[in-house]
């Protein structure tokens, strides 16, 4: 059984696009006929448990597309065998009647068909093995609940490889894991989807995973004409040649409802899985890759089970708890993923070196991050990060420091984070330094600060959860609306919860809280960038202690609708001449999505002590910060998310002095002591308990601030990473 050539499916799914997300492309390129069978060769096959409506959406797919349809049960083993498929149960028992329908289907051949699989073929994997060398398996991922009611209709009570004693739920939770298993693309079906709406999903799902074309990046500098590239590419290259930061061409992806009700009940690493599918080709990342990536990063290595637990403060406010990874930052989110998405998109040929510029958090949480890969990443991914001297906390210090060996090395600068960070961008336009380090070592630059995508990425994620939590436990319904507040500095956190708005989250504002390095709420408020006579200010949130900020260029390009042009000459001005402005229509556009407010110092430390003495809660000094700008600029009328992005035990010495304490101990270790003899045991993070204590002072390179001094140390570092005698 033949179909029509995949090109002339596509055209014919290209006709239903009033129901599509993504606009058709009708050619295959060499990228993809590498990484798929012949167009004509393909089967689809739909795969999921008994009562995903496998057979009913076949028929409508087969129908749309002009396919042939097989159904497993009716046209493979009751012909093979000359019976029911109930009556062969009956005759075999279970795992007997799992080896025989997997015999039936190893001898059934096929192609250019729409194929409805049993739900217990995936348990066997010869028969599996057998179907996808010809065929593309699509996962009709249902809810557990929507598969109950629904044999329960069907009066069904019981189904293959369920035994006495255990449970329909049990026997479909445990099967899940062999769907998950030989998935190429998933549909996720929201609580309620008709048949219809499946199938339509299907047709969706295979017109994106067949046309990688639909998901390339551009630079925010660049015109429409300029040749866009795909996730691997951007995640490799980190910053566009250009000089600006790669954005997803077509935007993101919008998520319906009943596809966020279903995200809602998932716990987090799920959540993570679900929402970052639809915004990662699998053509770059295969949905199983993915999986795995994403549970490796968030299993045991968070303090908290939950990962993101969201907390009410008080009234409308709520707290997201986003500092529970391994090296108590909300950088962690990303950097437990983000090296493992590298290492994966990485060509064979070279070596990379990750530069990062970090104004505190960054630093210790893409050490950690790299460090986990496997060995042979590790052998040839070095990373080298940067930091300003005397402007980190001594507990930032710390644990930046203890990284001296292996492929990972921190070296400070006795100057500020903009330095360092203007310092690195710098390397990646000096031609003669990256065709050096090219020729001489085979080595790439790259970088893991938040201007690099699939850094940015995974902290969409959390924003999409904070609003699944106050679902799930029915603080709001879907489409109520909340805003966000967030420390920052470098917009990449803000510019996440944008997306997340992008992807369907209801997000009314975005509310930016600065501390009086306020550059960020200056041009909020007056459209104005302006560094002239501006210098930076030492405080006591030095995450968010910068004046160049990185991601305010995707949210210029965001909200100027996409105009590359405008965003190149901005960012060129203010290289020039330290200054830009934008139009007035555009500064209003702005203001439509973000708020921005700032906080002193005095008040940073108030709000620690004030919100200890009413709730008990310990805040670190960049929360104190969201929290003091929420309470002036927020209108109440809304539920609130305050992004707490650090633990407070990182700021020790500052958030001892807002709780009053005399005496103040100059060691580390006995500073978080006292931490944990105010707010309770519970209360502190063991990360950094563990970190204090097996260490103390690490010795560590001290730079002078001069560009070919550091530059000097990425060589030295390539050298001692990748020129190592084995």
């Amino acid at each position: 059984m033949i179909a029509a050539s995949f090109g002339q499916l596509l055209a014919k799914v290209s006709k239903l696009r009033t129901h599509l997300l993504f606009t058709p492309s009708y050619f295959t390129t060499a990228r993809l006929s590498n990484q798929i069978s012949k167009p004509h060769e393909r089967n689809i096959l739909l795969m999921g448990p008994p009562g995903a409506g496998k057979t009913c959406v076949g028929r409508i797919v087969g129908h749309r597309l002009g396919m042939p349809v097989i159904d497993i049960d009716d046209d493979v083993l009751e012909r093979t065998w000359g019976m029911s498929v109930a009556d062969k149960l009956s005759e075999t028992g279970g795992d007997g009647f799992i080896e025989e329908e997997g015999k039936a289907v190893c001898r059934f051949e096929a192609t250019g068909s729409v194929i409805s699989l049993t739900g217990s073929n995936p348990l066997h994997s010869d028969a599996m093995r057998h179907l996808k060398r010809s065929g593309l398996a699509v996962y009709l991922d249902v809810d557990t609940e929507d598969i109950m009611q629904r044999l329960s209709r069907m009066k069904v009570n019981r189904i293959v490889g369920q035994d006495a004693g255990v449970s329909m739920r049990e026997i479909l939770h445990y099967r899940k894991q062999f769907y998950e298993k030989w998935l190429d693309a998933r549909v996720l079906c929201g609580t309620g989807d008709s048949v219809e709406d499946v199938a339509d999903k299907v047709l969706r799902t295979l017109l994106r995973y067949e046309d990688s074309e639909s998901e390339m990046f551009v630079s925010t500098r660049s015109q429409m004409s300029s040749d866009p590239k795909f996730f691997s590419d951007v995640v490799i290259e980190g910053l566009a040649p250009d000089g600006g930061l790669y954005v997803p061409k077509q935007g993101f992806p919008k998520l319906e409802p009943s596809e966020w009700l279903r995200i809602s009940s998932m716990p987090y690493a799920t959540r993570a899985v679900a929402i970052l599918e639809n915004c990662i080709h699998p053509m770059d990342v295969s949905p199983v890759e993915l999986s795995t990536m994403v549970c490796r990063a968030y299993g045991q290595n968070f303090a908290d089970r939950s990962v993101v637990p969201l907390k009410h403060l008080t009234d409308h406010q709520y707290l997201l708890e986003l500092f529970h990874g391994p090296t108590a930052s909300f950088k962690d989110l990303a950097l437990q993923l983000m090296p493992q998405l590298f290492a994966h998109c990485l060509p064979q040929m070279c070596n990379y070196l990750i530069l990062v510029a970090t104004s505190g958090d960054t630093g210790s949480a893409v050490l950690n991050g790299f460090r986990n890969l496997k060995d042979s990443d590790r052998e040839r991914i070095g990373v080298l990060v940067f930091f300003p001297e005397n402007r980190v906390s001594e507990i930032q210090k710390l644990q930046m420091t203890g990284f001296q060996e292996g492929n990972a090395k921190s070296i400070s600068v006795l100057s500020d984070f903009d330095f360092c960070q203007r310092s690195i961008k710098r390397m990646f336009g000096d031609s003669s330094l990256t065709g050096h380090l090219a020729v001489e070592y085979a080595t790439v630059l790259s970088t893991a600060n938040s201007i690099n995508w699939a850094r940015l990425l995974p902290q969409v994620v959390y924003h999409c959860s904070a609003y699944m939590d106050l679902l799930r436990n029915r603080t709001l319904t879907f489409g109520d609306p909340i805003d966000v507040c967030i420390p920052t500095g470098n917009f990449g956190n803000a510019m996440s919860a944008l997306y997340a708005k992008q992807m369907g989250i209801p997000i009314r504002k975005v509310i930016c809280a600065s501390n009086h390095n306020c550059i960020i709420s200056d041009f909020i408020a007056s459209g104005k960038y302006d560094l002239r006579n501006r210098k930076l200010q030492v405080s006591n949130s030095p995450a968010i202690d910068i004046l160049k900020s990185s991601n305010l260029e995707r949210f210029i390009h965001h909200a100027s609708g996409g105009d590359g042009s405008l965003v190149r000459d901005l960012f060129l001005n203010l290289e020039r001449d330290r200054f830009f402005k934008v139009s007035e229509t555009l500064r209003q556009k702005i203001n439509l999505e973000v708020q921005a407010g700032w906080c002193s110092e005095e008040d940073c430390l108030r709000a620690i002590r004030e919100v200890h003495a009413t709730t008990g809660f310990i805040m670190d000094t960049h929360t104190a910060v969201g929290k003091v700008v929420a309470d002036r600029i927020h209108d109440k009328t809304c539920p609130l998310v305050i992004c707490s992005t650090a633990h407070h035990g990182k700021f020790a010495p500052a958030v001892l002095k807002a709780l009053q304490c005399r005496d103040i101990p100059p060691d580390p270790v006995e500073q978080l002591d006292k931490l944990c003899s105010i707010g309770g045991r519970e209360q502190m993070h063991d990360a950094l308990l563990e970190c204090m204590g097996n260490g103390g002072h690490h010795p560590h390179k001290v730079c002078q601030a001069d560009y070919n001094k550091l530059t000097d140390e990425v060589e030295t570092m390539i050298q001692d990473s990748f020129l190592r005698v084995q």
